[in-house]
């Protein structure tokens, strides 16, 4: 089987990962690495060491374990979406969320010629190289030289030569330099209105094309607006695209009866429980009451008294209310005590009320659940706004 250059534009013709290549070691959600395959290195981590040499022959998307045998990890084939996680950031750049979207808008696909400005740190160059791939061609623009010879050594690197043309270039001053050649537009500009006109040359005169600009401020997307307008592009929108993550709950959904069931069970419980309760409470306090006699014993002795104080083993155990009453042979004025208005329960006593054709409470109901989302307190706000506009052969003969 031929094997071919790796690319981020095109998966080999086989699988293998070979002395030379680029991976991306996948840790984590949060944690992946790029790195070259060279034999006799190593790449480190808090799970261990894997060496270079033990990844060539294997095939991407093998599972690594560390020499110690307490992580792995995965090697990936480098991808433009896995770029834009691992790359280094020389400037603000475009994640997958508005990569996607834009790209749809613009109507991309393999043929195609574009342009960009700016590059940036190449974010989205490696998605629009990957997708006009492999007859299309994208005319980037950067007006930083450094970013410039950043970004040319990466394209090198991943294979993206062949479809990527750079150039260092301020175009809101200096223009394009391109007439009739592409088919979409994306400014990534502070003032994407400056560069208009020149993108308005630079479509393919005799076809529809889009254009989209990526603006933070709606002061800029206000100008930009009227820059289309005026140049005579047509079907101009704006959207805001937000990534928002909904956290998943069930929710119990109690009739009326159930839920006055349930509560008549947890009272039954509390009821049950307060005998231990008070047993406890008094125990407690026949403690505190011996510290104090022993404390004061010496002191009641020189007064011919003690001041100890014992709790009586009715107060210790009381009588726990209950309602295990044998029904068949008292009858209800017999279970229950009678109360008017002169009678009175005294501090200490307890009355059982008992009524007859009501079953017993249950406590383990189970009701009908319904699946709903709430979004989390903290969530990533607005990034920037993308307007998007549409060239005809018309507006090119304004």
């Amino acid at each position: 089987m031929s094997v071919t250059r790796q690319s981020f534009a095109s998966y080999k013709d086989n699988n293998t990962i070979e002395n030379g290549d680029l991976v991306v070691l996948y840790l984590g959600k949060e944690n992946l690495n790029l790195i070259r395959i060279q034999d006799g290195q190593e790449f480190c981590c808090k799970f261990g060491k894997y060496k270079h040499a033990d990844m060539i022959g294997l095939e991407f998307g093998t599972k690594l374990g560390s020499n110690t045998g307490r992580g792995f990890v995965y090697l990936l084939y480098p991808t433009p979406e896995l770029w834009t996680l691992v790359l280094p950031h020389r400037t603000q750049i475009l994640y997958i969320a508005d990569i996607s979207f834009v790209m749809d808008f613009l109507n991309l696909k393999p043929g195609m010629s574009m342009i960009e400005s700016g590059t940036g740190s190449g974010s989205f160059s490696h998605s629009i190289a990957r997708t006009i791939a492999p007859s299309g061609h994208l005319y980037t623009f950067e007006y930083h030289q450094e970013r410039v010879n950043a970004a040319t050594k990466e394209f090198e690197e991943h294979g993206l030569s062949d479809y990527v043309t750079l150039q260092c270039r301020d175009v809101c001053k200096e223009g394009f330099g391109l007439e009739n050649k592409v088919d979409a537009v994306f400014l990534d500009l502070p003032a994407p209105w400056e560069a208009v006109a020149s993108a308005k040359k630079a479509f393919k005169q005799n076809k529809m094309g889009k254009i989209c600009t990526f603006s933070p401020c709606i002061e800029q997307i206000s100008k930009t607006v009227t820059a289309l307008s005026e140049q005579g592009f047509v079907d101009i929108q704006m959207f805001e695209c937000l990534i928002r993550f909904n956290e998943l709950r069930v929710l119990p959904m109690w009739t009326i009866e159930e839920a006055l069931e349930k509560e008549r069970a947890a009272e039954k419980k509390r009821k049950r429980a307060l005998p231990r309760v008070i047993r406890e409470q008094l125990k407690k306090d026949r403690q505190d009451s011996d510290n104090v006699g022993a404390e004061d014993e010496a002191g009641g002795d020189l007064m011919g008294t003690s001041n100890k104080r014992r709790c009586t083993d009715a107060e210790l155990n009381p009588t726990p209310v209950t309602d295990d009453t044998d029904y068949s042979t008292k009858s209800p004025r017999e279970s229950s005590p009678t109360l008017s208005p002169g009678n009175k329960i005294s501090q200490g006593e307890s009355a059982t009320f008992i009524t007859f054709g009501q079953d017993e409470p249950r406590e383990d109901i189970e009701p009908d659940n319904i699946l709903v989302t709430r979004l989390p307190v903290e969530q990533r706000g607005h990034t920037s706004y993308l307007l998007f506009a549409t060239f005809t052969p018309i507006t090119g003969e304004n």
